[in-house]
């Protein structure tokens, strides 16, 4: 594992650069030289995230996903962390975490926890206490009403409209119509169009990286291959994803001495925010030093802000969402949180910034 997690590159190849560098002023005719070069001067483009894939993972199965490998292009960062909640904001707003506020899968607001997927805190749910579009109101897409294909019952979640408002929305069933969704769009002469598949990261969830993660990879491949065959001429498919995976065979409790310090907990397993106590800040970092660091990196949250984990700037709405002190699991362990505890045992898991995590896709292919 390397000695210093990876922050993100925001200012380069980073998620957070892709929909301003599509649908920017100079559109896919002024393309940084990290994009792949079939994407260029495209006339139409889809944007396709494959939710759980990262760079790592993919390269080790080429032989499992020869679409993707046949594609052009390399590695990206993700953003920090390297969830969903926080990447898909970041993608589809073109703004770092510490711009749009979603800096995180549970963020605390207004001393209670929302779970930013379900929209839900440990009242139930929140969607009318925490209106999604005030807890983050940045339009994405530049305010263009793209279309977005993703399952159908995705549409009316509180996560999508605090990240997709605006939009419109195309929903699929079954993996099979995304691609049939995605022609007709294309058909129909849309420029940009954005897709959405979620089945990697559930497999990964659920499986681990063994067999059902590789059949899954496989399946995805063949998902790329349907959607590249629907281009027509002149239209450029961009697969990337929001972050990478960890196995995890190890979950760690936090100890009884942070535990004393700590009035709240928030993130997730792989970075863990820790709420201090009033008055206790000094005396969490050191306890959550002396008894996680040699498993993870332990930070106060003046260094998260002041290295631009979230970027370059964080919004004081933003700022006021973060804890004290930040336990990011460095190597395959995660830290426990009773209250983030679901229908299932997790086998792989994500947040931290390992190159794992970080490092995601950014492949492109151009219609015969």
């Amino acid at each position: 594992m390397a000695d210093r997690p990876l922050v993100p590159d925001y200012a380069g190849p980073c998620l957070t650069n892709l929909v301003p560098s599509v649908l920017g002023p100079g559109r896919t005719s002024d393309l940084p030289d990290w994009f792949p070069d079939p994407v260029r001067d495209a006339r139409q483009v889809v944007l396709f995230v494959l939710d759980g894939l990262g760079w790592d993972q993919l390269a080790a199965r080429a032989d499992r996903a020869p679409t993707m490998t046949a594609m052009a292009g390399g590695p990206i960062d993700a953003v920090a962390p390297t969830t969903t909640a926080t990447s898909l904001t970041s993608i589809a707003t073109g703004l770092t975490p510490g711009e749009h506020g979603v800096v995180g899968y549970r963020i605390a607001m207004y001393g209670e926890v929302l779970n930013v997927l379900r929209w839900s805190t440990g009242g139930g749910d929140a969607r009318r206490r925490l209106v999604p579009n005030e807890v983050q109101p940045r339009r994405p897409f530049l305010g263009s009403a793209v279309p977005v294909v993703a399952k159908t019952e995705f549409a009316s979640s509180g996560f999508t409209q605090a990240h997709l408002a605006g939009v419109r929305h195309v929903g699929w069933r079954l993996p099979s119509n995304l691609a049939v969704e995605v022609r007709r769009l294309l058909a129909a002469g849309e420029p940009f169009v954005y897709a959405y598949y979620d089945g990697i990261d559930k497999i990964a969830h659920e499986y681990g990286l063994g067999e059902h993660y590789d059949a899954e990879v496989t399946a995805a491949d063949r998902l790329v291959a349907d959607v590249a065959a629907a281009l027509p001429p002149d239209a450029a498919l961009l697969v990337t994803a929001d972050h990478g995976q960890v196995e995890v065979p190890e979950v760690l409790a936090l100890s009884a001495e942070v535990m004393s310090c700590t009035r709240l907990l928030s993130g997730e397993g792989r970075f863990r925010w820790l709420h201090a106590r009033p008055g206790a800040e000094r005396a969490l970092l050191d306890a959550a030093t002396a008894s996680h660091a040699d498993r993870g990196w332990v930070v106060p949250v003046a260094q998260v802000l002041d290295e631009g984990w979230l970027g370059p700037w964080v919004s004081s709405a933003a700022r006021g969402r973060l804890g004290d002190v930040a336990v990011l699991a460095r190597d395959a362990v995660s830290y426990d949180d009773p209250a983030d505890t679901g229908a299932i045992v997790l086998r792989c898991r994500h947040g931290s910034l390992t190159a794992a995590e970080v490092r995601v896709p950014l492949l492109g292919s151009r219609g015969a």
